[in-house]
């Protein structure tokens, strides 16, 4: 999963692909509104590389709210002055990949999302998280940071304001899940405010600061934590656990809420790009389980297990030799697996990123309520490397058959290279550069897992059973999703499919049907992308015969950046028309197409 600070204001360009384009007016606008989504996101322009706005928090006012939505209204009216028809082939696709974006963002707006600000995965209460996307380099970095530090009490407040809305208007979250949210607002009130996360930056100070000068931060970030940060947190503690928390409803699905049926329709077309709906959904799911779980059945017969595949579950989920006795030797094993993979890329890619990758443990303080594993982009500068975060809680349930498979999908042929490459693709605006479309981007996740067979690393059936399990997990999704929240099932009873049909362990199960119940609609995108870039690898398999090229392949689908999968096919079917049309094709398909 790539972690994000999403922003739908982010449709646009960067000022310097203004005079680049083939059509001024259309680059202009997307010129512009880039910098409006830098300043509208600090966090995001933070994220991204750019340190104009690190002293600042996004206005999360209902005010500012209400302003940004009339502004993404403008720049559609805007775009729709420009005749398409005149623009180059590329830049209809940018055309269109824009209005999506804008009009998605618009019919997002009507279901009042922001009024549930906080989640279990991420709010308010865990943005000491920034402290991983900054630089501290330079004096003002540090002011910078004790800038935000000071108004954060403000943020903080906005938050409340919006759930005190959200209890008005009876938009509310699971009360299953904001348990775990008054844990992680808990843990931001701290007695010393040296042990508070935000202070993290002032531990090791730059040894070219004087003295007096380290003596002075320190100081101030103390005050402020002690004065201004805890207090906060205090009070969105007590307004949590006494006002919000007890209105939190007892259903899960996104259909209990206000338009609920209609808000998970929007959902699940937003997410996967495409019109299918909840019971198309639900039954791709079911087949690709039983597709799924019949290849388990034969890994299981290779792996010489001669018992049912349930107590195949069982031995995968507890036998001691696929666990690591602690945190320090499970994040060494996932660096060395890294390294393990990068000179296979060459096997199916002839052009790779140059931005670097590193590897790093999740922050405690959320690991317990977080995934496995995600990755965080680099700055689009390339003066940050990504960064592929391994959860270490408990590494007793974080089996080792696993780990192949995660790695692909997380950092290289996954999403660091693909977000790499992005960055990296000339004559393409920067909101194409970093679009996250999810159907597109975890789709090709899952697709690199799949790519590991192309590289020759799965080479025993256990790690072959462990891509089989992500790519059964990431099917039940399909199954649990549409039915939690179009179907009216039971946490419970997803708790338990989930269980039947995947060996993996408790916690993880658990984590990751409550982030379904508090997001819902995403976690659909992952299979569905899949499906679509497979199919269209067979389809050329199929078209090009002898003259298919799995690198030449991988290297257009990553190359188009992240877009809607609609789009995608469109793009791969000339692909393909053009290469049948360089010369004369035999018809027999050859392996490389599966």
């Amino acid at each position: 999963m790539r972690r994000i600070l999403a922003a739908l204001a982010f449709m646009a360009a960067s000022p310097v692909f203004a005079a680049q384009g083939d059509h001024p007016a259309l680059h202009q606008l997307f010129a512009d509104e880039w910098e409006r989504g830098l300043r509208d996101n600090p966090e995001e322009a933070s994220s991204q590389g750019d340190r104009r706005y690190n002293d600042r928090w996004s206005d999360m006012s209902l005010a500012a709210i209400s302003a940004r939505n009339g502004a993404n209204k403008a720049a559609l009216v805007r775009l729709q002055k420009i005749d398409r028809e005149t623009l180059s082939e590329i830049d209809k696709l940018n055309y269109d990949t824009f209005a999506w974006q804008l009009k998605q963002a618009l019919a997002r707006q009507t279901y009042r999302e922001h009024l549930i600000p906080i989640g279990m995965s991420g709010g308010v209460q865990t943005l000491d998280n920034m402290v991983e996307l900054l630089p501290f380099d330079s004096e003002k970095d540090f002011q910078d940071w004790l800038a935000r530090l000071a108004a954060l009490p403000a943020l903080i407040d906005q938050n409340m304001v919006l759930m005190q809305e959200g209890i008005r208007e009876g938009i509310m979250p699971p009360a299953v899940l904001m348990r775990r949210v008054g844990k992680q607002i808990a843990r931001q009130a701290v007695a010393d405010p040296a042990e508070s996360p935000f202070y993290k930056p002032f531990i090791s100070l730059p040894d070219s600061f004087p003295e007096q000068k380290k003596a002075s931060l320190r100081r101030q970030a103390a005050q402020l934590i002690a004065g201004k940060v805890v207090p906060a947190y205090a009070r969105l503690g007590k307004f949590f656990d006494g006002a919000y928390l007890p209105k939190a409803r007892a259903t899960i699905g996104a259909s209990a809420l206000p338009h609920g049926k209609a808000y998970y329709d929007f959902l699940a077309a937003y997410f996967t790009t495409t019109d299918l709906g909840a019971e198309a959904i639900h039954a791709i799911g079911l087949a690709e389980v039983a597709r799924i779980r019949a290849r388990m059945e034969e890994v299981k017969r290779e792996a010489g297990f001669k018992e049912t595949l349930e107590q195949f579950f069982t031995f995968l989920r507890s036998d001691p030799q696929f666990f690591h006795k602690s945190g320090a030797e499970l994040l060494l094993s996932y660096q060395a697996m890294s390294k393990r993979i990068d000179p296979e890329l060459v096997k199916v890619f002839s052009v790779l990123p140059r931005l670097t990758y590193g590897v790093r443990a999740i922050p405690a303080n959320i690991a317990p309520d977080t995934t496995t594993a995600y990755y965080q982009t680099g700055a689009a500068d390339g003066t940050r490397a990504g960064y592929y975060y391994v959860n270490l809680y408990k590494p007793e349930m974080r089996p080792t058959w696993e780990m192949m498979a995660l790695s692909l999908h997380e950092a290289v042929p996954g999403h660091h290279f693909q977000f790499a490459r992005a960055l990296e693709l000339e004559r393409l605006p920067m909101f194409r550069k970093t679009a996250y479309f999810v159907a597109y981007s975890e789709g090709w996740g899952l697709y690199a897992e799949q790519l590991g067979y192309d590289m020759g690393l799965y080479n025993n059936p256990y790690d072959k059973f462990g891509q089989l399990t992500y790519e059964m997990w990431r099917a039940v999704r399909l199954v649990v999703d549409t039915g939690m929240h179009a179907k009216g099932w039971s946490r419970q009873r997803a708790i338990d499919y989930f269980k039947a049909n995947a060996p993996k362990t408790e916690q993880d199960i658990v984590n990751e049907i409550d982030r379904y119940i508090g997001w819902p609609g995403q976690a659909l995108a992952y299979k569905i992308g899949q499906l679509k870039i497979s199919e269209l690898r067979k389809r050329a398999g199929e078209a090009l015969g002898a003259r298919f090229d799995l690198r030449a392949f991988n290297d257009e689908v990553v190359g188009t950046g992240s877009i809607p999968l609609g789009a995608l096919e469109t793009h791969m079917q000339g692909w393909i028309a053009r290469q049948r049309a360089s010369a004369a094709l035999p018809a027999s398909p050859p392996a490389g197409a599966r």
